[in-house]
């Protein structure tokens, strides 16, 4: 049994790479196509009729999917293992090129969603065909998933062993003993894969294992400034999507998918003319924050972490397929840059805020998404730089510890990554 494992995790690693890879460029080209060239070059210069239609028509098309085939909707990974394990929930090739499709639209056209989340459900689908192929006992089932999982996060990420602990964190932490090289294997090979196709988050300035105290003294002034922003977030999720799901939805169902289409897309549309760093998965304002190529004043941060939140909270609503992994990241990452100019500027301190831009994504993607670990290793392995990694971890315990004070996060339906 151990051998048809190893197998499945030899395929699911090299089929997963291959499938994330086809995501990603698919993802991208669809961008290009949709807005005639680069998205954050364009989109000033396209008329605004047209901006305003390509968001509408995409979330209509994917709602229009989502209503035909209720498995290219949006699940987090724990919630698949459990249906696929209570037999309420199973998945074709169909399936998962419509997942595909539904994300790289909801994506292309501008919706504040990430493709971290839809890059685990489909490994876990690959991996549950492969278990299905190889015709492994259904106790198994719950360790194809983890393995499709985290080669996803491996391959999208272009990090295996971000990708392994999330595994471990979400689905698999009860058979890390006997089952993490399996895991590894996955990751590895996914990651490998997509390597070559793909291009990593990579933190320019990192100096190892040199720790400046300075950053772990500021620490203990962010945590409060980060601690502050989730609750803001929490509180305005929670308040915009009640007003949505009960003002509209409620009084038109009949015209649901157009209401819907027109609402959101309307509201992405003009988000993206403010400002089109404020929609898309984030990758792009997480990657220029942390190494830093286009500075940003605080006035412009502040209206970027309001317009990303109300972004990624309309992108909900609309049923946008995607997860929320990294576009909490750029929320985390503009508080982060954010704090140090301001201690730049009144504080005088020698911290630069491109170090708390990584600090911040890690920690407000971490507590939201209730994963501490990968929170942690997604600093090591993007940075390699104590200076992040130990403000992470002690600001990611205490975080959560402050945030669970005043918010029940298992209660607030955030799609897991």
């Amino acid at each position: 049994m151990t051998g048809k494992i190893l197998l499945l995790s030899l395929l699911v690693g090299l089929v997963t790479g291959c499938f994330v890879v086809f995501y990603a460029l698919l993802t991208k080209a669809l961008s290009f196509f949709l807005f005639l060239g680069d998205p954050m070059k364009t989109i000033p210069w396209l008329p605004i009729w047209y901006i305003y239609l390509i968001p509408i028509v995409s979330i209509y098309l994917v709602n229009v999917l989502i209503s035909k085939n209720g498995t290219v909707q949006e699940y987090g990974v724990k919630e698949i293992a459990e249906a696929v394990e209570q037999n309420r929930l199973s998945f074709s090739v169909k399936d998962l090129f419509l997942k595909t499709f539904a994300s790289s639209l909801s994506l292309a056209s501008g919706f504040a969603v990430g493709n971290e989340g839809p890059s685990a459900a489909i490994g876990a689908m690959i991996a549950f065909k492969f278990h299905k192929l190889l015709k492994l006992p259904q106790k198994f089932i719950r360790i194809a998933l983890s393995v499709g999982a985290s080669s996803g996060i491996a391959a999208i990420f272009v990090s295996p062993v971000t990708g392994i602990a999330f595994a471990i964190e979400n689905i698999a932490y009860e058979f890390v003993r006997n089952y993490a090289a399996f895991l590894i294997t996955g990751s590895v090979l996914a990651f490998s894969v997509a390597a070559y196709f793909l291009e990593p988050l990579v933190f320019n300035y990192s100096t190892g294992k040199t720790l400046d105290y300075h950053y772990l003294l500021a620490t203990l002034l962010f945590i409060p400034v980060i601690t502050f922003f989730i609750y803001i977030y929490l509180l305005l999720k929670d308040k915009i999507l009640f007003f949505l799901q009960n003002k509209f939805e409620t009084h038109l169902k009949k015209y649901k998918n157009i209401i819907l289409a027109i609402l959101s897309g309307s509201t992405i549309a003009t988000i993206l003319l403010l400002t089109p760093y404020a929609g898309f998965s984030g990758h792009e304002v997480v990657k220029i924050l942390i190494n830093e190529k286009l500075h940003l004043p605080v006035l412009s941060i502040s209206i970027l972490i309001i317009l990303r939140i109300l972004a990624t909270t309309i992108s909900l609503y609309a049923n946008a397929v995607g997860g929320l992994f990294i576009s909490l990241m750029s929320i985390g990452a503009l508080i982060g840059y954010g704090f140090g100019e301001v201690s730049q500027i009144f504080l005088m301190w020698n911290i630069e805020p491109f170090y708390f831009a990584a600090i911040g994504s890690a920690v407000f993607m971490g507590v939201l998404m209730k994963l501490p670990l990968t929170a942690i290793v997604l600093a090591l392995e993007t940075t390699y730089d104590y200076n992040v990694l130990v403000p992470t971890g002690l600001s990611v315990v205490i975080v959560t510890y402050l945030t669970t004070l005043q918010f029940d996060l298992h209660k607030l339906n955030l799609k897991e990554e």
